[in-house]
C-alpha cells in the first residue's frame, strides 16, 4: 500500500517565548514492512541540529528556534510503501536487548486491578496465543472512547474507569505483558484511517512485545488486530513519553497550546 502523510502541528505561547528546543522521533523506521519514498520534517524559523539512530534504531533529529517567538510550526510530509508482515518487525536494525523493556514506568506500574488481569490469562499458553490473549483482554476491559482521559493518565487509572484512548490502551497490555516476563515497549506512528466502522486515529500508538523465536511483533489492542499496511511505524519507547514523536522545551514564561492537523491517505500505486 502507498501512505501518503500530510501532518501539521501549530505550537503557540501566550507570550513571546526566548527560544525552543525540540527533538523529533518523525521519520519511518526502517525495516522490511516499509519503505519511505519521500519524507521532509520542516519546522518553522528552525535551525537543525544534529542527529543520530539511537540503540532502538529510531531516528532522532534535534531542532532549535531561536526567539522571541510566539508560534512555531512542524510540517511532516511524506509517502511511504508498506508491506503487510501480520505484526512481526522483521528487518528492523537495533541493539538494545529485549530485557531492557520489561521495568515499568509511572504510566505503566500495575496497581493491584491491573495485577489480578495479569495473573488472569492462561500463562502455560505459547507466546503467541499469551500474547494474543493478553491484547484481547485490554480490548475487552478497556473500551475505546475520546475526551476520557489525559497525556497523563496512568494505565491503572484507564483500567478503573474503563474507557480510554489508544495510549491507555497500549499501556495497559505493556503492564499485562510485563506481568507475564515479556519485554514489552510502547509504539508510535500513523494509521489510514478506512471507513470500516473502526475506532482509530491517523496519529495512533500499539504495542511491540517480544516473542521467542518471532522477535517483535505488533499488537493493537484498540483495533483488536496486529499492525498491517494501514500503519506507518515511527519509533518506540517504555511508555508514551518515551516514545512521543516531538519532545521540546521552551525558554520563557508564556503557556503553551498546540494545534494539529493529520491525514493519512492511501495513494495510487
Amino acid at each position: 500500500m502507498l501512505l501518503t502523510v500530510d501532518h501539521v502541528t501549530l505550537y503557540r505561547y501566550s507570550q513571546p517565548v526566548r527560544g525552543v528546543v525540540q527533538s523529533h522521533r518523525l521519520t519511518p523506521s526502517k525495516f522490511d514492512g516499509q519503505r519511505v519514498l519521500n519524507w521532509e520534517v520542516i519546522v518553522s524559523d528552525g535551525i537543525r541540529g544534529g542527529s543520530f539512530v539511537d540503540g532502538a534504531g529510531d531516528h532522532i533529529q534535534a531542532w532549535t528556534v531561536q526567539g522571541p517567538v510566539s508560534e512555531i510550526t512542524v510540517t511532516v510530509r511524506g509517502k511511504v510503501e508498506t508491506t503487510d508482515l501480520v505484526g512481526v518487525l522483521r528487518g528492523h536494525k537495533e541493539k538494545v536487548p529485549p530485557q531492557c523493556y520489561l521495568g515499568a514506568t509511572a504510566a505503566t506500574t500495575a496497581d493491584m486491578a491491573l495485577a489480578e488481569l495479569a495473573d488472569s490469562v492462561d500463562a502455560d499458553d505459547n507466546g503467541l496465543a499469551l500474547a494474543h490473549g493478553l491484547s484481547a483482554l485490554v480490548s475487552d476491559t478497556i473500551t475505546y472512547r475520546t475526551g476520557t482521559t489525559h497525556a497523563m493518565t496512568t494505565a491503572a487509572e484507564a483500567l478503573a474507569q474503563g474507557k480510554g484512548v489508544c495510549q491507555d490502551q497500549t499501556h495497559a497490555l505493556l503492564v499485562l505483558a510485563r506481568r507475564n516476563n515479556i519485554p514489552a515497549r510502547y509504539v508510535s506512528g500513523y494509521l489510514h484511517s478506512t471507513q470500516d466502522g473502526a475506532a482509530h486515529e491517523a496519529a495512533h500508538a500499539w504495542a511491540e512485545l517480544w516473542l521467542e523465536g518471532l522477535g517483535w511483533v505488533g499488537f493493537d489492542p484498540a483495533n483488536r488486530c496486529s499492525p498491517d499496511e494501514r500503519y506507518i511505524r515511527l519509533g518506540s519507547g517504555l511508555d508514551a513519553m518515551d516514545a512521543a514523536p516531538i519532545k521540546g522545551t521552551a525558554r520563557g514564561q508564556g503557556a503553551e497550546s498546540l494545534d494539529v492537523k493529520l491525514e493519512v491517505q492511501q495513494s495510487e500505486q
